[in-house]
């Protein structure tokens, strides 16, 4: 069997937890952010445990290319929020 049909089951939860979870938490600190507010303690907090889960599920995405499009969107969102983030920080002190 190929690590590609193994995968499915992972593949599956992690999409589900990207939609229901990750997402849309993710676009509301965005909209936060972009709005020229700070990152919260706790937003923070969860920003790094999203990148940690997406470093975690690279591996799956490397496999399965029909995911790369959208594992490149995702850490482009990431790398936005943290680029306007620091932006607002700057501007704040």
């Amino acid at each position: 069997m190929s690590d590609q049909s193994d995968d499915a089951g992972t593949i599956q939860v992690l999409l589900e937890r990207l939609v229901k979870f990750r997402l849309p938490r993710t676009l509301a600190i965005k909209q936060r952010i972009d709005s020229g507010e700070r990152l919260s303690d706790t937003e923070l907090e969860f920003l790094k445990d999203a990148l940690k889960d997406a470093k975690d599920a690279e591996k799956f995405v490397v496999r399965n290319p029909e995911f790369h499009t959208l594992g490149a969107r995702i850490a482009q969102l990431y790398g936005e929020i943290i680029n306007k983030a620091v932006e607002n920080e700057k501007g704040v002190r």
